[in-house]
């Protein structure tokens, strides 16, 4: 079966749905580092279903450039991932790039959700009008387009949970109006990562649609249970020690054997190179405020209130909200905090359990306990380490073992539909 990925961002979620077996078109994407990341990513699956995995690891080694790795990919797989935003302007020519990989083909699903900060409470916190002007809000409507245009048989549309009180809940009713008229009969759950296996606590809203008239049995995604287990330590024992400001882009090597966990969860593969594995760097006073952080965490298991800072480390003004915006990832527990996209400004809310390093965590890190495997690389526009965009993508990731098993339900409820059809034909 084959699916259109949306608002792909860096590909968690079409990841996820390769790995149950489903077969990319399309991904649609806005932002041109992450397109970058699509192609590496489509070169990446190419390459290992044809045997070619020396091609691959050579470049996550260094040995090669990008554009060498791409020489290696059919053109149309790399003109499969579309940079484009998309918009009424865009749409006609998204959909005649979408019609030519598709070569004829019907479309069977549909996934991706738009860009969530219109709907996040925390993006409605900072906004001076609540975000209700954020042309975001109604990007919902151009994903109606593309449920009209492609007619596939079932569609996955995940966002925040806040899409349920943006705009006192108008949002959602609108799209489920929208959803109904288009021909689809939709289920909404909250899905929780870390019942998946997924080692963070980030809760997310599904809407799974299907066309009216499929009398299918969809899965109960908010008590489903067939993750791996796993705690957060598991994540950082195999990566070597790094020092502020430090770190490798390519060509890495992990300090011992991989544990239980990064087995099960694929994040380890065999054989694997260790990239990305960069930290960035802190000013004195930072690391300071590190060292207590960790210190107050490893001893009393409890977190540090940014007013409990000495006065001459308090340099933010405002002394009555976000007192946690110092967060260590908590070692000893089997889910750490969300990773959201603003690991991209600042490391404060990402500190390394380790006191030694005494540091915010590495890209590699982050994408760990995001479920991405370790030979999933982050571009940038320009070739090269790109810190920053890497934590962008990462952090507004759908984790890829959430979706993976995601992908697998409904790959079970559609399977079971057809065998059925089959039987009474």
């Amino acid at each position: 079966m084959n699916f259109i990925d949306l608002f792909a961002g860096a590909g968690g979620l079409s990841e996820g749905f390769i790995r149950a077996g489903f077969d990319p078109v399309a991904h649609v994407e806005m932002d041109a580092a992450a397109c970058y990341t699509l192609r590496t990513r489509t070169a990446f699956h190419y390459l290992k279903n044809n045997g070619l995995m020396g091609v691959y690891n050579s470049y996550l080694n260094g040995t090669i450039d990008r554009n060498n790795l791409y020489n290696h990919i059919p053109k149309r797989l790399l003109d499969s991932v579309i940079h484009s935003a998309i918009s009424e302007d865009k749409n006609q020519e998204i959909f005649t790039k979408i019609d030519a990989a598709l070569q004829g083909q019907e479309v069977d699903l549909i996934i991706g959700g738009p860009p969530c900060q219109a709907y996040s409470l925390v993006g409605r916190a900072r906004s001076e009008n609540n975000m209700q002007s954020d042309p975001r809000n109604f990007l919902y409507v151009q994903y109606g387009k593309y449920l009209e245009r492609y007619n596939p048989k079932m569609f996955v549309f995940e966002n925040v949970l806040g899409l349920r009180s943006a705009g006192g809940g108008a949002y959602l009713a609108h799209m489920q109006k929208l959803f109904a008229k288009k021909g689809y009969e939709i289920k909404i759950s909250l899905a929780k990562a870390e019942q998946f296996g997924v080692l963070q606590k980030r809760r997310r809203l599904v809407i799974i649609g299907w066309k009216r008239g499929l009398n299918i049995n969809l899965p109960d995604l908010e008590n489903f249970d067939g993750g791996v287990n796993g705690i957060v330590e598991e994540i950082f024992e195999d990566l070597p020690a790094l020092n502020s400001g430090n770190g490798i882009d390519k060509g890495g090597s992990y300090i011992e054997n991989t544990n239980d966990y990064l087995i099960a969860s694929q994040i380890r593969p065999e054989n694997g190179v260790l990239t990305q594995h960069i930290s960035r760097p802190h000013t004195e006073q930072d690391k300071e405020i590190y060292r207590i952080a960790v210190e107050k965490w490893n001893t009393t298991n409890q977190r540090l209130s940014y007013n409990d800072l000495p006065d001459r480390l308090k340099t933010h003004q405002n002394r009555s909200s976000f007192m946690d915006r110092f967060k260590v990832v908590a070692a000893n527990l089997s889910s750490c905090h969300t990773i959201v996209a603003h690991i991209s400004k600042d490391g404060h809310y990402y500190i390394h359990p380790d006191i030694n390093q005494n540091r915010s965590i590495s890209v590699r890190e982050a994408a760990r306990l995001q479920s991405f495997p370790d030979d999933f690389y982050f571009e940038g526009v320009k070739e090269g380490a790109n810190r920053t965009a890497a934590f962008k993508q990462i952090g507004n990731a759908v984790p890829p073992l959430m979706a993976e098993n995601i992908a697998n339900c409904l790959l079970e409820t559609i399977t079971s539909y057809q065998l059925l059809l089959e039987l009474f034909d």
